[in-house]
């Protein structure tokens, strides 16, 4: 299943948007970006995903933790992965997300991406 996986990356930087799609989707993952910007986050909820990668600091007032929040009210159930530059996992957010996975690791992402897909 992992390997068609539909992963949403949400995130706050164009470029990392691009750079983890571009390392999942060279393992067979399927990407869509949602981008943070001061207005907000809009979720594209008519789609459906395996799995979403959060990242933790975002440079407007919306926060990871108010993001995976909405995250799951709309996909109750929904596994989440952090990514972070923090060497461990926020304390503020562990009880709404899988995982974390620390920035700068491209294939511990992949693997815990695989890995949790495959719990």
């Amino acid at each position: 299943m992992s390997a068609k996986a539909r992963i949403l990356i949400i995130d706050d930087e164009p470029s990392h948007l691009k750079l983890y799609s571009w390392i999942l989707e060279r393992e067979g993952f399927h990407t869509t970006t949602a981008q943070v910007n001061h207005a907000g986050l809009d979720l594209p909820r008519e789609q459906q995903f395996d799995l979403i990668l959060l990242d933790y600091r975002f440079s407007s007032s919306i926060t990871a933790v108010d993001v995976a929040h909405k995250i799951k009210e709309y996909w109750p159930g929904m596994r989440i992965v952090i990514l972070s530059d923090m060497m461990w996992m926020p304390d503020d957010i562990a009880h709404l997300v899988d995982d974390f996975v620390h920035k700068g690791e491209p294939q511990q992402l992949v693997d815990k991406v695989g890995e949790i897909l495959n719990r």
